[in-house]
């Protein structure tokens, strides 16, 4: 039995609303790299899982054959062994690129701060209006 449960709520951790102020992206970076993170460790305990249900289907498997029951048994449970063990390595491919993408959401958050929290701290602390970005480029 699995201790896997569906999300409860179908939204995305940080949804595309076009916000783009800069802690309003900063904040949807943030968002979006702990749901990330948290998709990781949610991979990796069901990797885990399908793995251990592999090796112990591998073992069922050995006990049908060892109690001489039919050998259509025996293939069919070391079918499902192996395509548990199929499945467990492709989920951890889907963990590493769920950790992938964790990490560049990270770095895009850090590279955003350098880019523009300086400028935001500006904008923020005046007591007059400031132009929009790109107003002087013209």
């Amino acid at each position: 039995m699995s201790d896997l449960a569906p999300r409860t709520s179908g939204a995305a951790p940080a949804p595309a609303d076009g916000d783009n102020r800069y802690k309003a992206v900063q904040a949807k970076l943030v968002k979006l790299g702990k749901a990330m993170d948290d998709a990781t460790l949610e991979l990796e305990s069901l990797r885990r899982s399908m793995q251990a249900n592999a090796t112990r289907t591998e073992g069922v498997a050995r006990d049908i054959a060892n109690a001489d029951l039919d050998a259509v048994f025996v293939e069919l449970t070391n079918n499902v062994s192996v395509a548990l063990g199929g499945a467990a390595i492709q989920v951890r491919r889907l963990a590493d690129t769920a950790q992938e993408a964790a990490d560049l959401t990270h770095e895009t958050r850090r590279t955003h701060s350098k880019l523009y929290g300086a400028l935001d701290d500006i904008r923020s602390n005046r007591r007059v209006k400031t132009p929009k970005p790109g107003f002087f480029n013209r």
